[in-house]
């Protein structure tokens, strides 16, 4: 059995003041997509249990550009597939890329990733693989929550929000990807949550709510600071301060 990869990297590169997509924006000399892909590949599970199938989505006119990226990565079969118009729409995409190429039949653990965390280390990658073999089919990494939080009653067009109740934060984590699952769940989940999955109001934000969603349960382990989100220009430019090396 074998580890595959759905890596979404169909996002627009608007909020980075880029005209590329988000995944071909440049960090330290390589793409988003690029440093994505090789801290994916670089992750050896015990007994060498690896990603071997990487599916990539990527903008529908960019498949060519994001498949140049990605170009010379060894011990990988490299699936690069159009997204869809939410991230759901688009691992859904990737699923079915999966499905329909036979040099992924024995996959039995399937990773979410986004581009969108491109430093997300090695290390971060085993701990998702190793906790989904060690029997808990869907694994979030995650950190604890730091700032105070608050739940309010939003109100369209008003500036001044109510406060409901202050969230105890002992009990939040800030999720992160990769997200690792049994390849069946995570199926399943798709497929239950399918009529959503290209409405931005009701898709899933991450693949674990679709889990959720079915009354499975979740299961989180460490997460790690290097595997933060780039969305604006002030991230993309705090991803590219030296920082330690995975080890």
């Amino acid at each position: 059995m074998s580890v595959a990869a759905v890596l979404t990297a169909a996002g627009s590169g608007s909020r980075l003041g880029h005209s590329l997509p988000k995944a071909l924006v440049p960090l330290g000399g390589q793409s988003l997509v690029a440093h994505a892909a090789q801290n994916l590949l670089a992750a050896r599970a015990a007994g060498d249990d690896r990603v071997r199938v990487l599916v990539v989505t990527a903008p529908a006119f960019h498949l060519d550009a994001i498949a140049r990226e990605l170009d010379g990565l060894d011990e990988v079969v490299l699936l690069v597939v159009a997204g869809g118009a939410t991230r759901q729409a688009s691992v859904a995409a990737g699923l079915a890329a999966l499905d329909a190429d036979p040099r992924a039949s024995d996959v039995d653990v399937v990773l979410v990733h986004d581009a969108a965390r491109p430093l997300a280390p090695a290390s971060l990658v085993v701990r998702v693989i190793e906790a989904v073999r060690d029997g808990h089919p869907a694994v979030v990494p995650g950190l604890p929550v730091t700032d105070t939080i608050k739940r309010v009653a939003p109100h369209r067009g008003v500036t001044v929000e109510p406060v409901l109740e202050t969230v105890p934060r002992a009990e939040l984590r800030a999720v992160q990807t990769p997200q690792g699952f049994a390849r069946d769940l995570l199926a399943r989940a798709h497929a239950h949550g399918a009529e959503h999955a290209h409405d931005e109001t009701l898709a899933a934000s991450d693949d674990a709510g679709l889990v959720e969603r079915l009354g499975e349960p979740v299961w989180v382990v460490a997460g790690d600071e290097r595997a933060a989100k780039i969305t604006t220009a002030r991230d993309l430019a705090v991803a590219a301060l030296p920082t330690e090396s995975d080890e």
